[in-house]
């Protein structure tokens, strides 16, 4: 059944996640100060590991990581003093 879910989103560089097979990510933003990633799934499938880049801005990305990751979204905590920005790593790479 397609479902939308929401997970927490740890502030560090780089962390996996377990979604269903084939989520669908939609957005990124804060809840109550948290940052939390909303993605489509259907609920019923096997899950999968999926990995993601965290970057704070004016913080480097390395060149290599124009090929390799996916933009998701960008959130912004306390108060808008710190701004991140959400990749996924693209499988294989």
């Amino acid at each position: 059944m397609l479902t939308i879910y929401k997970w927490a989103i740890p502030v560090e560089d780089h962390f996996t996640l377990e979604l269903p097979k084939d989520a669908k990510i939609l957005t990124v933003q804060t809840q109550r100060g948290m940052p939390q990633l909303w993605a489509m799934v259907d609920s019923e499938t096997e899950k999968e590991t999926r990995h993601f880049r965290l970057s704070g801005t004016g913080h480097p990305l390395g060149e290599d990581y124009l090929r390799t990751i996916n933009y998701i979204g960008t959130f912004q905590i306390e108060n808008g003093a710190l701004v991140f920005h959400l990749f996924e790593i693209k499988e294989g790479d």
